[in-house]
């Protein structure tokens, strides 16, 4: 058990967005085509968020010309370049189905009151490395104990002149 923990662990990002259902994200996924890639931003409400870990999914619904589209990203999938919340929605329920079922302005959440939009992010590699034993933790290659910060000052001083009278 103790090796599917610490692969696991590898593949966990450092940091990651509290997400809630009803919220509108703005999910930047990377995208290949042929030998180039490039960033494709998806920006819907949360219908549903499932499982746990590494394996943990979010499902996100936004209404494009006038249909329907669901997608579903992995939290820790390296094809998901970075999650932003947009607005903080009041959701009452786990999974918000029947928003399948609206269209307009029926198909989105109230906005929380008094809500802020601010980018809490949970740290998950910290908790995890001191649960691990110290033996199974990697060490970097090189240790440094400070960095070195260098600051330059610029001194400005004040010369008086003196007019030249012709």
């Amino acid at each position: 058990m103790d090796i599917i923990k610490s692969i696991e662990h590898e593949q966990l990002k450092e940091k990651v967005p509290v997400l809630d259902v009803g919220n509108t994200v703005r999910v930047h996924a990377k995208i290949k085509e042929g030998n180039r890639e490039r960033i494709q931003v998806f920006e819907g409400i949360i219908i549903k968020k499932q499982g746990g870990g590494l394996n943990e999914t979010f499902t996100v619904r936004k209404i494009s010309y006038g249909v329907g589209v669901e997608k579903t990203f992995l939290l820790h999938s390296p094809m998901v370049e970075k999650i932003e919340v947009v607005r903080v929605g009041k959701a009452r329920r786990a999974k918000l189905y029947y928003l399948r079922d609206r269209v307009g302005k029926s198909a989105r959440t109230k906005e929380r009151v008094g809500a802020r939009i601010e980018t809490k992010e949970v740290t998950l590699k910290e908790n995890l490395e001191e649960e691990l034993p110290a033996e199974e933790v990697e060490k970097p290659a090189i240790e440094t104990e400070n960095p070195v910060v260098e600051e330059t000052v610029d001194t400005v001083t004040e010369e008086t002149t003196t007019e030249v009278k012709e």
